[in-house]
């Protein structure tokens, strides 16, 4: 038959990577100076970063490599003799690097959270844990039920019809990445992989070899196109989440307590791209001609929830709030501030958004929202 390949889970987006482990060389070379009595500053510390990033792919791609030179120029007119010359050697790159981003875990483990400041500068998301493994052991264990229902897949080797099994077995592991080009990081990980396998009584994963890890994204991403165009072989998946809308209970005012709110399912887990669907038997009010807000939420978990599923309430691991779309609907000739009774269409475009289309019972009027389901990065709403 044909080679059909399904995709079944999707991880969440962690900005955790080389950068992190080069600054955090950056602060550990930093340390060993101020203990000889020399402090860079803030532009030092900056071009120490990139000192350590080719001492580190050096030490990480050849074990048996000697200890690195590190040499970082001075500011002024002393730029040659006055550089900062220090060196980082394996055994510092080892304990920082394997141990601190590829510790050794349980299968039960779980990012560590801190309390964080009231105040913070605007910037990206960072992961607040930088362990890769225990964010690897919170994936497998929401995930432990994804191939309950596939065709073709059972007993342990899947984590599935194994009594006990707290995580998704993986069969095999495909590394991705540079980073991973270090012997030292791929050997960790599918070590830690194959112990929580080994202790649930799980047959160990295999590695996959062969591909370019510097070229891989870009090849994936060229060969998509070359599938666009009817060719190869594809993945299939469709979203890889559950995508809910918010809907605010009809109840009477009570003082310091909003209405409840129920989230109500636009698009399925695995909906395909160009599909769309139709809320069956449902009508809404939407507020149009003043400021609202739109709250949207994704589940990777809830995977047999259909179109129009209405949820009542959820737990933080079931459903996770993205960023609410803020807009003001046109009037479209209503009063502002009418609650217009509509029905809602869901379409997932072939571009990657989901577009949630609100139709009044009566009247032509159309007014659409849409937001980026591969990015969850809410775009601008705007009345049809």
């Amino acid at each position: 038959g044909n080679l059909e390949l399904h995709r079944v889970a999707v991880g969440d987006h962690i900005l955790l990577g080389g950068d992190n482990m080069d600054l955090t060389l950056a602060h550990v070379v930093a340390r060993k100076l101020a203990t000889a009595g020399t402090t860079p500053d803030a532009w030092q510390l900056r071009a120490l970063t990139y000192a350590c990033r080719s001492a580190k792919e050096r030490l990480l791609g050849d074990t048996a490599a000697p200890a690195q030179p590190i040499v970082v120029p001075s500011r002024g007119s002393k730029l040659i003799g006055g550089s900062i010359r220090t060196e980082l050697t394996g055994d510092e790159v080892g304990a920082t690097i394997v141990d601190g981003f590829f510790p050794e875990v349980e299968a039960s483990a779980r990012p560590v959270s801190r309390v964080r400041v009231g105040l913070s500068q605007l910037g990206l998301p960072y992961a607040q844990d930088a362990a890769v493994t225990r964010h690897l052991a919170a994936f497998l264990g929401r995930q432990v039920g994804a191939v309950a229902e596939l065709e073709g897949f059972f007993g342990d080797r899947v984590g599935h019809g194994v009594e006990g099994a707290s995580f998704l077995h993986p069969t095999a592991v495909l590394f991705n990445g540079g980073v991973f080009k270090s012997p030292l990081l791929a050997d960790r990980t599918l070590a830690t992989i194959n112990g929580w396998l080994a202790a649930e009584g799980g047959a160990p994963a295999r590695l996959l070899s062969g591909a370019d890890l510097d070229l891989a994204v870009a090849r994936g991403a060229a060969y998509y196109g070359y599938v666009r165009h009817g060719h190869g072989v594809r993945i299939r998946g469709g979203t890889a989440f559950a995508y809910y809308v918010g809907v605010e209970s009809s109840m009477p005012a009570v003082p310091g307590i909003e209405p409840p709110v129920q989230a109500l399912c636009l698009a399925p887990f695995g909906m395909e791209e160009g599909t769309e669907a139709e809320l069956p038997a449902l009508e809404l009010g939407l507020v149009i001609g003043e400021p609202v807000h739109f709250r949207f939420f994704a589940s990777s978990v809830r995977r047999h929830d259909g179109v129009g599923t209405l949820l009542d309430a959820w737990t933080p691991d079931e459903l996770q709030e993205l960023a609410p779309i803020s807009a003001t609907l046109p009037p479209e000739g209503r009063s502002p501030g009418e609650v217009v009774p509509v029905r809602l269409h869901a379409r997932v475009t072939e571009a990657g958004t989901l577009e949630l289309e609100a139709v009044p019972r009566s009247g032509g009027e159309r007014w659409k929202i849409e937001f980026d389901v591969r990015g969850e990065r809410p775009q601008d709403a705007a009345g049809v």
